[in-house]
């Protein structure tokens, strides 16, 4: 599991060993170096290449102007443009190596614009894990020079010190200018920025230099990201004594004589998971000629999966009554997510919205859930009291308890009609499997996020984009069909 922390809460395990001696700085910006050596060393060679290195008044700077006098004394041509009062003792250590170091006051200046386009790598050391908010003049202008720059084609890497200049660390947002980087170097464990939309997308490949801060962290991160162990660790493989009823029974509420396709999609995603049963109580004909395994006609459930494809909601709203009532987890889809407009209910109600679904049901603007889908998926979870999956490029998934998950790894070719119906019946297949865990605080927002994971790895399995690659289209049937394969392959490695 990937654990990313606010930055309050690193300050805080930073203290102690700060008290007694260790030489973080040093440790981060060795290894800083080490990354900038790298990439040099993949481009031919390391002397005689230009460097530049931006440096602001935090520790970050400090890093930075330490990584530079690493760097400067391998034979790179280094330029440190310092801005203000920085580091005493990395602007030092980087004078002594031969780093060129000149101070810039005010808006972006020639010297900078020079220094950019002549380097092949920018350290990027402005902002730290202390800013909030904007980047404040003269930073912004000099944010918005070098992101004008990258954006325009320049071909510098940009390899950013724990988190891109710009990104709001903890929220993920992008509240002005920001610098992407290509890679960024993350000192001592991942922030929210790492791992939450917007800001990850500024991020490129994230690296995380051990500075033995895990001791000192909170028990539980501010957000996570499950792996493929986690999904090992979750799932329960039937034994001799297990038969259709022990592994799982799910009840489909799902499609109508207008969609049927939604009720055959989400009966794929729950076939996909391996339930012990599915009943259907929808109105798509198609359901049980596609899967003649399906038991047609009502009964005993452990889960519900309600919303994909029904064009009224009556019936669904009965459902998910008595379902609260009997304590049995329930994933709400599609337009039965309107149910939760003006009720409270338990956590173990899961609701799968698109931007377009989260903002009808918080009166939001679709941009605004889109620019800020963290804080969307949050508000959800506090006003319904349900968990929230929320759909996006990376999956969000919040949970009333305050738990946060962001699932990642989906290619672009899972954005397709019907991709969400087959996540709907993989999650309930989950929610039935664990049942009665599955009510249990914090469970159901676990495995929707092992949800998230596996549809994610499906459709990129599907695709065939998991080994890297631009892949090729692929259909919702086709993440439903490669689900069993996926699961294989994590509970073999």
């Amino acid at each position: 599991m990937h654990r990313a922390y606010e930055s309050q809460a690193v300050r805080r395990a930073e203290e102690p060993l700060l008290a007694a001696g260790e030489a973080l700085m040093q440790r981060a910006s060795y290894a800083l170096a080490q990354a900038a050596i790298a990439y040099l060393r993949r481009g031919g060679r390391v002397a005689g290449s230009r460097v530049l290195v931006l440096v602001g008044p935090g520790n970050n700077g400090g890093d930075a102007l330490c990584a530079a006098a690493h760097v400067a004394r391998r034979g790179a041509d280094v330029t440190a443009i310092l801005a203000g009062k920085v580091h005493a003792q990395g602007r030092e250590a980087a004078r002594r190596a031969g780093v060129t170091l000149l101070h810039v006051d005010g808006a972006a200046s020639p010297s900078l614009r020079q220094a950019a386009s002549e380097a092949a790598l920018w350290i990027d050391g402005l902002l730290g894990i202390g800013a909030r908010g904007g980047p404040r003049e003269p930073l912004a202008s000099w944010i918005a020079e070098l992101a004008d720059m990258k954006a325009g084609g320049s071909s510098a890497h940009v390899i950013a010190v724990d988190v891109p200049s710009g990104v709001g660390v903890d929220d993920a947002s992008l509240p002005g200018p920001v610098i992407f980087a290509d890679e960024t170097v993350a000192m001592g464990c991942l922030k929210p920025a790492h791992l939450l939309p917007p800001a990850q997308y500024a991020c490129g490949e994230v690296g995380v230099v051990d500075l033995g801060l895990e001791a000192h962290l909170p028990a539980e991160p501010t957000v996570a990201s499950l792996e493929g162990d986690d999904i090992a660790g979750l799932w329960l493989i039937p034994g001799p004594n297990d038969h259709k009823y022990t592994r799982g029974v799910v009840g489909l509420l799902t499609g109508s004589e207008r969609y049927p396709g939604a009720g055959v999609l989400s009966a794929a995603g729950a076939l996909g998971g391996g339930p012990g049963m599915i009943r259907y109580v929808g109105h798509s004909p198609e359901v049980v000629r596609a899967f003649p395994e399906i038991v047609p006609g009502p009964g005993r459930v452990q889960a519900w999966v309600i919303g994909s494809g029904l064009t009224e909601l009556d019936s669904a709203a009965s459902t998910l009554a008595e379902a609260v009532e009997h304590s049995i987890p329930v994933v709400l889809d599609a337009g039965a997510i309107a149910l939760l407009a003006d009720r409270q209910v338990p956590q173990s109600v899961v609701m799968t919205p698109h931007a377009g679904e989260l903002a009808q049901l918080l009166g939001w603007d679709r941009t605004r859930v889109e620019s800020h889908p963290v804080a969307a998926a949050r508000r959800a979870a506090d006003m319904t009291g349900a968990t929230v999956l929320a759909k996006f490029a990376t999956s969000i998934v919040a949970s009333p308890t305050g738990a946060v998950y962001a699932q990642a790894g989906a290619p672009g070719w899972a954005g397709t009609a019907g991709s969400g119906d087959v996540l709907a019946g993989l999650l309930g297949t989950l929610l039935a499997a664990h049942a009665p865990a599955a009510a249990e605080d914090g469970m159901p927002a676990k495995l929707a996020a092992a949800a998230a994971y596996l549809h994610g790895h499906a459709a990129a399995r599907a695709a065939r984009t998991s080994g890297g690659g631009v892949g090729h289209p692929i259909s919702a049937l086709d993440i439903a069909h490669a689900l069993p394969t996926t699961i294989g392959a994590i509970l073999h490695d």
